[in-house]
Order: C-alpha cells, then sequence, then structure tokens
C-alpha cells in the first residue's frame, strides 16, 4: 500500500507539471494562424553595434513612436541579461494587404544633441533589429555573384556630402497557407492576434495564413516636406517612393526634421512553420564549420588513443611486475627501486589549501554539470533561437538546482582529505556558495558601472540585481547546504595506504613541474579552439550559434582528454617522487583555460579590430575573464577527480608493507 501510494503522488505530480505545461509557452515554439486583414505588429530591439558592443535603447534616438505610447514586452530574466529590450514599434500592417507610401511621422526639428548622437551611431555601426511575430528581420545585400544575409539593418551610412539616414523601410512578410493537419491545436496565449483554434471550432473554414519570413531593405529618401504637412500617421504619401538601397537621398542636418514612411508586400512561400528559422541559421562558411570540426576529432582521438596506450601498458607493465616477485623480493624491491613505489607513505598527505582545492572542485563539477546539461537540452531543441532567452535561463536554473552537487562532492572530499574529520564542513559548504558566484557578481556589479555611466540597456537594472542576490541566497546557498549535509553524512574515502608522519624530501627536478603543468593545457585547448571562434563570433559578431550537437561532442572528447593529460602528468609526477600531485592535477587540465584567455586577447586584436574605446575593450575582457575562470574550474576538477582515482587505483591495486 505504501508503495502505492507513492505511486499515486509521482502520477498526480506528473499530470500537474503537464497541465501546467499548457498555460505557458515559449515565444515563438507555436505557430499562430492569421486571418486575412487581422493586425500584424512590428516590435524592435536593442540597437547593436559589432563596433563597441554596447546595447541602447531603440527610442534613444529620435524616431517616430507608436501612437498609443511606448509599451515594454514581456521579457525572461534571459532576455534582461541579455540586453534584450523588446518593445512596440509604430510599423503595424494587415495580413495579406499589401500598402505603400504609409506615411508614419515628421520629427521635431533635429537639435544639436540630436544631430551628433545620431552621427555617432552611425559611425559606430548600430543595426536597428525590427521583429515580426517573434522573427528578428533579415537583410539581403547583392554582391556580385552572391547574397549577404544580415538581421537588422543600418541605422544610416556616411557620405561625401555628408551622413545619411534611412527612412523608408520596405518591408516584405512572407507567408504560408495554414494547414489544420499539418500544425497541432494548441492552448495559450501570446502576441498574435489569435492562436490556432482547434479542431472542430467554428470559424475553421476561413483561410489563414503563418508568418514564415520578414526581411527588410532600408531606404534613404528625401521627401517633400510641403506634401507632409497635412498628413496624419499611417496616412498614404502623395507621390510615388522609389526604394534603392544603393541610392541615399535623405542628409541629416542640425534644425531640419527627419520624416519616416514605409511600405509592405505580402508573398505566398512554400517553407513550413516549422523550417522558418532555417535561413538565420544558415551561418557562413558551414563548409568550413564541418570540415574543421571533423578534423579536430579525428586528430585529438587519434591522440588521446596514442597516449592512453602508451599509460596503461606502462602501469600494467610496472602492476604485474610487481605482483609477480615474492615477499622477499618486493621488500627488496621497495628498497632499490626509485618511482612511484617510493611515494607510497607520503601520496595522500593533505595537501596546501585543501580548503580552497575542495572549494574549487565543488563549484567546477557545478559549472560542469550546469554546461553538460544545458547543451544537453539546447542539442534536443528545447533552447532554440525562437525561445530568446531560454539559454541564459536555463543555465541560472540548472547552476542553482546543481548546487546540491556542489556541496556534496566539496563535503565529501574535505573529509576524505582529513581521514573523516566532519569538523569545518559548514565552513567549507559556505565558501562553495559564494566563491564563484561571488566572483562573478563582482566583474558583473564592476561592468555594469560602466554600462549604466553609457546608459546602455545592456546594465542590469538595479532590481534584477536583486532578484539574482534573492535566488543566490535564497535557492542557490540553502540547496549547497543541503548538498553539502549529505556529503557530512556520507562515508569518507578510505586511503588503501597509511601517510607517515615526517614528510619524504622531493628530489631536485631538472625543470621545473609547474613548466609541464601549464604545457599540459595544449592538448585540451586543441579540442575546442576551432568550436571556440563559432562560439565567439556568435556572442560579439551578432551570429546565431546553433550546432549544439557538435558543441556536446565536442565538451565529451574534451573532459576525456583532460582526464586523460592530468592523469599522465601525475603519473610523471610521481614517478620522479613528487608526491605534490594535487593542485597540479587540478591545474594540468585547467591550465586550458590559459590558452583561451590568450586566444581571447589574439580574437580582440584581429577578429574584433574595429572595436573602438577603452569601455568595449573592458567590457569584453571581463565577460573573457568570467568565461575564463569557469571553463579553469570546470576542467580543474576533471583533471584533479580523474587523477584522484587513478592514484587509488594504483596504490589500491599493490600490497604495501
Amino acid at each position: 500500500m505504501e508503495v502505492f501510494d507513492k505511486f499515486k503522488i509521482w502520477v498526480l505530480l506528473v499530470c500537474l507539471i503537464s497541465q501546467l505545461g499548457h498555460g505557458f509557452y515559449l515565444p515563438g515554439s507555436y505557430p499562430h494562424k492569421y486571418t486575412v486583414g487581422d493586425p500584424l505588429s512590428v516590435k524592435v530591439n536593442s540597437l547593436t553595434s559589432i563596433d563597441t558592443e554596447i546595447p541602447y535603447s531603440y527610442y534613444s534616438l529620435p524616431f517616430c513612436k507608436p501612437p498609443e505610447g511606448v509599451k515594454d514586452s514581456a521579457e525572461n530574466l534571459g532576455e534582461l541579461l541579455m540586453g534584450d529590450r523588446i518593445e512596440n514599434s509604430p510599423y503595424k500592417f494587415k495580413m495579406f494587404k499589401n500598402e505603400s507610401e504609409i506615411f508614419v511621422c515628421q520629427t521635431k526639428p533635429l537639435s544639436g544633441d540630436e544631430y551628433k548622437l545620431l552621427t555617432n551611431r552611425i559611425d559606430e555601426i548600430y543595426q536597428v533589429n525590427v521583429m515580426l511575430d517573434n522573427l528578428p528581420a533579415i537583410r539581403y545585400m547583392k554582391r556580385d555573384t552572391y547574397y549577404l544575409r544580415w538581421t537588422g539593418y543600418p541605422i544610416g551610412i556616411k557620405g561625401q556630402e555628408g551622413y545619411y539616414i534611412y527612412n523608408h523601410l520596405k518591408f516584405k512578410v512572407l507567408v504560408h497557407k495554414y494547414e489544420e493537419t499539418n500544425v497541432a491545436s494548441v492552448m495559450g496565449t501570446g502576441d498574435a492576434t489569435e492562436v490556432i483554434p482547434s479542431i472542430g471550432k467554428s470559424g475553421n473554414d476561413v483561410p489563414g495564413y503563418l508568418v514564415v519570413g520578414f526581411e527588410v531593405t532600408p531606404c534613404s529618401v528625401r521627401h517633400n516636406l510641403d506634401s507632409l504637412k497635412k498628413l496624419e500617421t499611417y496616412g498614404k504619401y502623395p507621390s510615388k517612393i522609389t526604394c534603392e538601397e544603393n541610392i541615399v537621398g535623405m542628409t541629416i542636418k542640425e534644425n531640419e526634421p527627419v520624416a519616416f514612411t514605409y511600405e509592405v508586400s505580402f508573398v505566398k512561400s512554400d517553407i513550413k512553420w516549422p523550417s522558418r528559422w532555417d535561413a538565420y541559421l544558415k551561418m557562413e562558411g558551414a563548409k568550413v564549420h564541418w570540415f574543421s570540426i571533423l578534423n579536430s576529432l579525428m586528430v585529438i582521438t587519434f591522440l588521446a588513443g596514442i597516449v592512453l596506450v602508451i599509460f596503461l601498458r606502462t602501469v600494467r607493465r610496472d602492476l604485474t611486475h610487481y605482483e609477480e616477485l615474492d615477499k622477499e623480493a618486493q621488500a627488496q624491491m621497495n628498497e632499490e627501486l626509485s618511482g612511484w613505489k617510493l611515494v607510497v607513505a607520503d601520496v595522500f598527505r593533505a595537501p596546501s589549501n585543501a580548503s580552497l582545492l575542495c572549494v574549487m572542485v565543488g563549484d567546477g563539477v557545478q559549472i560542469l554539470g550546469m554546461a553538460v546539461v544545458t547543451i544537453m537540452f539546447a542539442a534536443l531543441g528545447f533552447m532554440s533561437p525562437a525561445s530568446r532567452g531560454t539559454l541564459v535561463t536555463g543555465m541560472l536554473i540548472f547552476y542553482m538546482i546543481l548546487g546540491i552537487l556542489a556541496g556534496y562532492v566539496a563535503v565529501r572530499m574535505w573529509r576524505t582529505i582529513f581521514c573523516g574529520d566532519h569538523r569545518g564542513w559548514v565552513s567549507v559548504t559556505w565558501k562553495v556558495s559564494c566563491f564563484f558566484p561571488g566572483i562573478a557578481f563582482l566583474i558583473l556589479f564592476t561592468l555594469n558601472f560602466l554600462l549604466w555611466g553609457s546608459h546602455s540597456t545592456g546594465a542590469i537594472p538595479f532590481s534584477l540585481f536583486v532578484i539574482l542576490i534573492l535566488l543566490w541566497f535564497c535557492i542557490s546557498v540553502p540547496l549547497t547546504f543541503v548538498g553539502g549535509y549529505f556529503g557530512a553524512k556520507a562515508g569518507h574515502i578510505e586511503y588503501p595506504v597509511r601517510t607517515n608522519q615526517i614528510p619524504r624530501e622531493i628530489p631536485a627536478q631538472k625543470y621545473p613541474s609547474w613548466l609541464l603543468v601549464l604545457g599540459a593545457g595544449t592538448l585540451p585547448f586543441g579540442t575546442l579552439f576551432i568550436e571556440l571562434f563559432f562560439i565567439m563570433s556568435s556572442i560579439w559578431m551578432g551570429r546565431v550559434y546553433y550546432v549544439f550537437g557538435f558543441l556536446l561532442v565536442v565538451l565529451i572528447l574534451l573532459v576525456v582528454v583532460c582526464a586523460e593529460v592530468s592523469l599522465v602528468l601525475t603519473y610523471m609526477h610521481l614517478c620522479v617522487e613528487d608526491w605534490k600531485w594535487w593542485w597540479k592535477s587540478f591545474f594540468a587540465s585547467g591550465s586550458v583555460a590559459l590558452y583561451i584567455f590568450l586566444y581571447s586577447i589574439n580574437y580582440l586584436i584581429f577578429d574584433l579590430k574595429s572595436l573602438s574605446g577603452p569601455v568595449s575593450a573592458t567590457l569584453y575582457l571581463g565577460y573573457s575573464l568570467l568565461m575564463v575562470l569557469a571553463i579553469m574550474l570546470a576542467t580543474g576538477t576533471v583533471g584533479f577527480l580523474s587523477s584522484f582515482w587513478f592514484v587509488h587505483y594504483l596504490f589500491s591495486s599493490v600490497k604495501f608493507d
């Protein structure tokens, strides 16, 4: 009966979660049906630039505002952290109704400050990001025999006679006829006029369409100011407007107004709704990407195989030779032979700063677990680009939940190092819950001052900082203490050998051991430096990253290589009677972070050479430092835990007197 009651509780819980799923939806995850004449609203996101990497609000510039006033769209935690600020716009369409020469507004005469701000934003190559039905607008530019694809459009361009502003937009909306059999009916709420109706509902015979594409062509057009005097918003401009992107006509000058117009056309498309994001995911140089990843996998697998074979043969030969000897021969061998067998009484001696090591290992387990789970969900399609902000939100949620694992691993490792002593586990748990989050908050808070000073939308609002602190201390810290409690109650790992009170003297080495440790990071770096280029381009160049399946494979390969490199380095140190392997095993694989940081500097100099201003460079280096710290903790933890298992297994396999 007790088992049956538990089963009923689980069934009830699953049903409750499934019903909650019907009440919410991921933006852009469900198709929306529009009938002919239904209103469509274009939204605007933050202005972005690869020249400064500092986002600004769309309405920070003298653009037309909607008649009903500016309204913010509901944004999740990830969108706010990424600097997205989605607002309504004055551009409004009606489904399948082509319109042209639509007047939006005429601004007031530009003041000196407004003129200077506009020209600065044009010089800094800022892009306007507009979206319809959650689809960002795509702009195509013809170069010779091929087309370049961009999301958004530039504010303007600098010409010989001054600065030109793109004040006329030519929109093209691709629609696909709605088919009931191909799209599942859903329930929910959203930005669209009508969610797809249920089967059997009256009105299903009314033809409907799904938005499957959104394109924009910006033009610079000089309007006749006399023709605008009697026009109201959404009135028709009296003369025909010819939109050609290569021809500019509207220069901006102080004390002169700017008029904005637009046109829209609807085109039927064969693109199915599930495939509407394909145009955004076609990254330039895709063949190079695939070839590079495959080449990297093959090379690293080959090298790892060689290392593994040599390593296993060497250790197995030592163990087999040792076990074949009788007791007298073993005793004589213990006295005569050198190598890892001579450090048997010191190999498990507690390292210096043991508390810090346990803290870093606990945080590393938490970060690595977050990365694996997040990438797995992203590879399965739960965190698609259509669902803005879900990737960052998911990372935060998984990080907080995995605080249980961090506390457990750190405290149990603490008890193992000190042979079962449970005193001090509360202090270790508290340090685990505050070490990496504390450093991250310090970096983000410092960078936020720079963004606040620039009045950027990338600045985290003070209210969001309060929410993050509450999540940290009300969810993450308690969960870490729960894990620490279970780690204190769990039995510690017994050492197979005893440790002498007097430490053995380490012989002088021909070369510094830390030099070898730092050099070991080159092999793990080789597994990810190609993928790192695409990730950096996604973050800093505004490209969409979508090959999470490849990223998952690279992450698994990285973990394997980190473990192997650390094992080999630990074995080499033990063979030269260096029993201080604890920290060296951590940094043998964790040193990959040093090469990633050097690569980040290289990327800043050669790929982001247009990055302007000390604020932009400081932001880049600050975020890179945070990323490198997380990678060091994760990879270092892999190396340390694999080395600890290896040393424990090695000295458990041979009987010592």
